[in-house]
């Protein structure tokens, strides 16, 4: 008796076995498989809407592959590409987006895939937590701000004409103000630690290399000390003098240095 409950006990288990089996070999039901591409792309804008960014990226591929060789793919790649954006997904973003370049060079929407580009990188340097910190642009790593000037100038270039061109162009000055306020910034910090030379080299290059940035007043002010702190008078003189001649109400000459609590960038 004992020996027929064991093997009945081992051709249940078996059998358990087995069903278990069958059941994990069972392919997951794509619930799209019946669905239009343009139903496919209509659910993932609601999804990225709901701020559900996984699935919508997950709807946006297959769009890619059920549409492929059509414009919906291409638009479903620069959806995928602004929902990694939205999703803070920068990396995955920028990927997407050299991957359309790539595939479209001479797609009619490439104005936008070069704005998305900019405005990635610019989200990405100015960042959340420099807002909540409010920590100035140009005290954080340039890299992000230099690539999205690239891609801006390079959509206002090549079209002057389109709608995201006008918005470019303002965030074009930004960046430029910023890396010129990075470079003071620097100077600056030499100039505190009395290393006079270095800062009038930094100084000096945001002067050199940027045009009517509101940087350049104190790029002035800080070659004004640092020559008067090395004991070179006529060099402190002729930067005095150039400074007053372009800021004849500079109050850095009368106040010293102003006050940071209300940082000239923040404008977005």
């Amino acid at each position: 008796m004992l020996t027929l409950r064991l093997s009945a006990l081992t051709a249940c288990a078996l059998g358990a076995a087995l069903t278990l089996s069958a059941c994990g070999s069972t392919k997951p039901v794509d619930e799209t498989a019946n669905w239009s591409p343009n139903r496919i792309y209509s659910e993932a804008t609601e999804e990225r809407s709901a701020g559900n960014y996984e699935r919508s990226v997950t709807l946006l591929e297959k769009l890619e592959g059920r549409a492929a060789g059509t414009p919906l793919a291409q638009q479903a790649q620069l959806d995928k590409a602004y929902t990694h954006y939205k999703a803070s997904e920068p990396a995955q973003a920028l990927a997407a987006i050299d991957r359309f370049q790539k595939l479209h060079p001479a797609s009619p929407a490439m104005d936008y895939a070069l704005y998305l580009k900019g405005l990635v990188n610019f989200n990405d340097n100015l960042g959340l937590f420099g807002a909540i910190a409010r920590q100035d642009l140009s005290e954080r790593d340039q890299k992000a701000a230099k690539e999205s000037f690239e891609a801006f100038r390079e959509l206002s270039t090549r079209f002057p004409d389109s709608r995201y061109t006008p918005d470019a162009r303002l965030r074009m000055t930004y960046i430029v103000n910023s890396l010129a306020q990075y470079e003071v910034h620097v100077a600056r910090y030499y100039l505190s630690r009395g290393a006079h030379v270095a800062a009038i080299n930094r100084a000096q290059t945001a002067l050199n290399e940027y045009t009517d940035a509101p940087a350049l007043e104190e790029a002035l002010f800080i070659m004004v000390r640092s020559y008067d702190a090395l004991g070179m008078t006529q060099l402190r003189d002729d930067a005095r003098r150039v400074m007053q001649t372009n800021y004849p109400r500079s109050e850095y000459l009368s106040q010293g240095f102003k006050s940071k609590d209300d940082p000239w960038w923040k404008i977005w």
